[in-house]
């Protein structure tokens, strides 16, 4: 299975749901940097199971536990960094019943059919939310570098099945909840500090790169940079962002519809882009489905530990993705700067 990502800040993520244990391998980091552990773990805590009243009521602590690379005191000291948490609230016996049995919304079908029949789903498997652990070790790690050129990387909840008002996001979970349902919605994030210049045109752009991590996520279906698809029915005197010097002779721009990309490459203005995040699959009402076994029609009504709404726990992870696919393009953008100098 290709989880790789990256050109020179790279991770692989590995492991399962329920597996023994999850964990990256990343390449690229500079050694001597020195991990804030503590910030880390408090990073990881905002995306750990168990936490609120609409989170999974799987206990997981989710501590990061560092196998190779880095020091006791979190100096990096390796090119290569592993680190891995170990799964302690595994419950396979919650998805043996339906194990021929393909879930809606999941990939299990589509697994089965790719890997076979014995491939292990229990918990979605490395399809599974919690694989998103992984990307935010890699990603709290970013953000620590990031902030030390300062850049800053914020996402927040723009909607909850539909509505933006956040003081209906309770009641709307709520809803979902008591009615064996679940809902989705729309996380915004955006970095600031990002200097002018950084990625490339076409397939190596900077909305193409933070585009591959967070379609990684599971359960996002959409991203947009900038005004995205309210673009297309504006004017393109209405969507241009006019320029101008602010008071030190940076070029700014009057508003921020290009989310802060022109041609692939950052213009110095915030980057900004919104994630839609579906609905978690994982409902207690009855649905159709079909047993691959016997062929024939299957009803199917899961049981086990789900979010009613996984939107605010993927609040960290896309951050986490930003952060990543932000320091792999810096660090592409320097390396091949010192590139052409020594060919010059």
């Amino acid at each position: 299975m290709n989880n790789h990502y990256g050109e020179n800040f790279c991770l692989s993520v590995f492991g399962a749901s329920h597996a023994e244990k999850i964990g990256v391998r990343i390449q690229g980091l500079p050694v001597g940097f020195r991990i804030d552990k503590e910030a880390l773990r408090l990073f990881m805590k905002r995306r750990a199971p168990g936490q609120g009243p609409w989170s999974t009521p799987r206990k997981e602590a989710d501590e990061v536990i560092f196998e190779k690379g880095v020091a006791d005191d979190g100096t990096i000291v390796s090119g290569t960094l592993v680190a891995v948490i170990y799964n302690k609230n595994i419950r396979r016996s919650d998805y043996d019943k339906i194990r021929d049995i393909p879930r809606p919304g999941h990939a299990d079908y589509t697994a089965r059919v790719r890997f076979g029949s014995e491939f292990d789903m229990s918990g979605g498997g490395p399809f599974s939310g919690r694989m998103t652990a992984p990307i935010c070790i890699a990603g709290g790690i970013a953000l620590q570098i990031l902030s030390k050129i300062g850049i800053t990387v914020n996402a927040s909840i723009a909607s909850v099945g539909g509505e933006r008002n956040p003081n209906e996001f309770d009641r709307i979970i709520t809803a979902a909840s008591e009615a064996k349902d679940s809902v989705g919605g729309v996380i915004e994030c955006v970095a600031e500090g990002v200097p002018a210049g950084i990625g490339d045109p076409m397939f190596s752009g900077v909305e193409n790169k933070i585009a591959q991590i967070v379609f990684g996520i599971p359960a996002v279906k959409g991203i947009e940079f900038g005004s995205g698809f309210e673009a297309s029915s504006m004017r393109g005197s209405e969507n241009n962002d006019a320029f101008y010097y602010d008071g030190d002779g940076t070029v700014r721009t009057r508003t921020n519809h290009a989310g802060g990309i022109l041609g692939g490459l950052t213009d110095g203005m915030p980057v900004t882009f919104r994630a839609a995040v579906k609905p978690t699959p994982s409902i207690a009402a009855m649905q159709e489905s079909i047993n691959l076994r016997t062929g024939e029609p299957a009803v199917i009504e899961i049981e086990g530990r789900h979010d009613p709404c996984i939107v605010p726990r993927a609040v960290p992870v896309i951050e986490a993705a930003c952060a990543c696919a932000l320091l792999d393009l810096i660090i592409t953008d320097r390396r091949n700067a010192k590139r052409k100098e020594v060919e010059q």
